[in-house]
C-alpha cells in the first residue's frame, strides 16, 4: 500500500481530472465496466468534488456528480450520507475500497478503486516530487533547471497575473470605500508603499486618518503637507527646541483645529533598524514633495507608458530641512535625498501597474500590452526568494514580471506543496521534461 504524506486527495483529483489512469479497464468494485465520457467540472466550493460528469456504468448511462476520497469509509467519516448535496453522486472514486457506501434511500453508490489502475511511473514521479522527505528549498529543486524556457516563462507570466489580480482586489476594495475616488486610492497605496515593509501599515493608517480633500487643499504648500503627514503620524509629539519641528507643529495645530483631525489610533511609524534613507521622516517628506510637485498625480500616472516617464513624475526629493537632517535632533552636511530609481521601481511594481490594471479594466480597456511592456522594463527585485531561485536556475528572473511570478510561485504553490496545481509540477508527474 502506498502511504501518502502530502496532498493525498489532491493527487487523486489530479488522476481523475486528467485521466491519468487506465480508464479503458475501469470497473466498479462490483465488476461493472465503466465507460468514461466526461470527468466533470472541478468544484472549488463545498459539495461533491466534480459536477456534471458523464459515464456508462454497466448498461446504464449516468450524468451526475463524482466524489473522491482516499478510502470509501471517508464517505461516512465526512457524514456525506446525511448531506443532500451528495444525493446526485453517481460514482465514488477512491484509492482503497474498504466499505460499501449507500445513498439515503439505501441504494449502493458505484465505487471505482484506482490503486491498480495508476501507472507505476506516475506513482514514482509523485513520490519523488511530494512524499520524499527532504530539506530542499522547493520540491522540484533538482529538476527546476531542466524546465523548458518557454514553459517556465509562460507559467511565470500567468503567476504574475494571479498576483496582480490579488493586488487589484485590494485596490477595488479601497475604491469602493472611497466612492470611486481614484486620486484618493492612489494616495493610500503610495502612502503604504512609501512605508515599505516596516512602516507600510503605519503610513496607510496615516493616509486613512483624514479626508483626502485636505491633501488636495494643501497641495500648494510643502510645509502644510509635511505638517499634515508628520502630525498625523505622531512625529511631532516630542518636545524639542528645533525651529523647523516647532514650525511644523504650529502649522499642524492650525490644520488640526481647521479640519478636526484625530490621530489617536494611528500606528506610530518606526525608525528602529531602518537605513537612514528609509526613515519615516525622509519618506514622508518625499511623499509631500511628490504631491506638492504633481497635484493631479493620478492623471499623470495613468498617462505614463514607460518607466522613464514615471521616473520623471517621481523625480522629487525632500524639503530643504531634510537635506541636512535625518531626525530633528541632529544635522549633517547637505545631500540630495531624491527618490532612487530602485525605489521608484518598487512603486511601479506595487502601486502603478496594479492601479493602471484596475483602472483599464474598469474603463473596459482590453489591450493591456503596455502594462506588460512596463513591468518587463523594470529590473527583477533583489530579495531572498528571487536570489535563491536564481541560484537554483541561473537567470530565472531577469525582470520584475518574472520576479513577481517567482514570489507568487513560492508563496502560493511551493510553500503550500501545491505541485499538482502548478504547471511545472504537473509536467514532472507526467514525466514530460
Amino acid at each position: 500500500m502506498l502511504y501518502f504524506y502530502l496532498m493525498q486527495e489532491e493527487f487523486l483529483h489530479y488522476i481523475w481530472k486528467f485521466k491519468k489512469f487506465d480508464f479503458g479497464h475501469a470497473k466498479t468494485v462490483s465488476n461493472l465496466p465503466i465507460v468514461l465520457i466526461d470527468t466533470g467540472t472541478p468544484n472549488l466550493n463545498s459539495g461533491p468534488d466534480f459536477f456534471n460528469a458523464k459515464m456508462k456504468i454497466g448498461d446504464q448511462l449516468w450524468a451526475g456528480n463524482v466524489e473522491i476520497h482516499l478510502k470509501s469509509s471517508d464517505w461516512y467519516l465526512h457524514r456525506h450520507e446525511t448531506n443532500p448535496d451528495y444525493d446526485n453522486v453517481i460514482l465514488h472514486v477512491v484509492w482503497q475500497d474498504d466499505v460499501e457506501i449507500y445513498r439515503k434511500d439505501n441504494t449502493p453508490i458505484p465505487t471505482l478503486e484506482l490503486r491498480e489502475l495508476v501507472p507505476e511511473k506516475t506513482m514514482q514521479n509523485y513520490r519523488n516530487l511530494l512524499t520524499a522527505l527532504n530539506d530542499k528549498y522547493i520540491n522540484c529543486e533538482k529538476d527546476f533547471p531542466k524546465f523548458d524556457n518557454f514553459d517556465l516563462n509562460n507559467w511565470l507570466e500567468r503567476l504574475y497575473f494571479e498576483r496582480l489580480q490579488q493586488k487589484a482586489d485590494i485596490i477595488l476594495d479601497l475604491l469602493k470605500s472611497s466612492e470611486n475616488n481614484w486620486e484618493e486610492v492612489l494616495f493610500k497605496l503610495l502612502s503604504k508603499n512609501f512605508g515599505l515593509n516596516v512602516n507600510g501599515e503605519a503610513f496607510l493608517g496615516m493616509a486613512q486618518s483624514f479626508d483626502f480633500k485636505i491633501v488636495q487643499k494643501s497641495a500648494g504648500s510643502q510645509l502644510q503637507l509635511e505638517s499634515l503627514f508628520f502630525g498625523q503620524s505622531g512625529l511631532l509629539e516630542k518636545k524639542t527646541e528645533n525651529v523647523y519641528h516647532n514650525k511644523l507643529k504650529k502649522e499642524y495645530s492650525f490644520l488640526k483645529r481647521k479640519f478636526q483631525l484625530e490621530n489617536t489610533y494611528v500606528e506610530r511609524a518606526k525608525f528602529f533598524r531602518l537605513r537612514p534613507d528609509n526613515f519615516p521622516s525622509i519618506r514622508l517628506s518625499q511623499l509631500a514633495s511628490l504631491y506638492q510637485k504633481v497635484p493631479r498625480l493620478f492623471s499623470e500616472i495613468i498617462k505614463a507608458r514607460n518607466k522613464f516617464q514615471i521616473y520623471q513624475i517621481f523625480k522629487v526629493g525632500t524639503s530643504q530641512f531634510w537635506q541636512t537632517h535625518y531626525s530633528f535632533e541632529k544635522s549633517h552636511s547637505a545631500r540630495n535625498k531624491a527618490l532612487t530609481e530602485s525605489f521608484i521601481d518598487l512603486m511601479i511594481i506595487n502601486t502603478i501597474v496594479p492601479l493602471q490594471f484596475c483602472y483599464f479594466k474598469k474603463m473596459g480597456v482590453g489591450d493591456i500590452s503596455n502594462l506588460l511592456n512596463l513591468i518587463e522594463e523594470v529590473k527583477a527585485e533583489n530579495n531572498s526568494i528571487v536570489t535563491t531561485y536564481n541560484k537554483i536556475r541561473p537567470k530565472t528572473a531577469l525582470n520584475a514580471l518574472q520576479s513577481q511570478g517567482l514570489l507568487h510561485l513560492k508563496n502560493q504553490y511551493c510553500d503550500k506543496n501545491a505541485c499538482l496545481e502548478c504547471n511545472l509540477g504537473v509536467k514532472l508527474i507526467q514525466g514530460s521534461i
